[in-house]
């Protein structure tokens, strides 16, 4: 057996009663169902050059969900480690690149473990909702 749902109110009003919802109670559900259809913000790659011994840029920021790669192009192997807990590759030849996803907020300070002069920071963002409405479950 189907249930008929309707949006109208179950009992008429009597003649001269005004709505408990008001003239705006459509707006609410219209927000959510444009907020519900809001496309989620893509995850953007980012690049940092390993070069001539140092980490181009120095200094990236991202948001979470977002993708580094560190490209190796120097002649030598390079490592990317974070000096805390967060990530560590293995050695990345010559021409080579590391790719890292990015799913935590917080500010990572690196280095070449080969080559410890060689420093970098990493600064994850939270990743912005995909609808800034107060009303919006995103």
């Amino acid at each position: 057996m189907k249930r008929i749902v309707s949006l109208r109110s179950p009992r008429p009003r009597a003649a001269g009663t005004k709505s408990v919802a008001g003239p705006r109670a459509g707006w609410g559900a219209i927000l959510l169902a444009l907020c519900v259809g809001a496309a989620p913000a893509t995850a953007a790659v980012h690049t940092v050059i390993i070069d001539g011994m140092r980490f181009v840029p120095e200094t990236v920021e991202v948001k979470a969900g977002d993708t580094v790669v560190w490209r190796n192009k120097d002649p030598f192997p390079h490592t990317v480690a974070s000096t805390g807990p967060g990530f560590a590759s293995v050695a990345i030849a010559p021409q080579g690149e590391w790719r890292f996803e990015a799913d935590n907020p917080g500010r990572y300070a690196y280095l070449c473990t080969l080559h410890r002069t060689m420093r970098g920071l990493l600064i994850v963002k939270r990743k912005e909702r995909a609808c800034q409405h107060r009303a919006c479950p995103n």
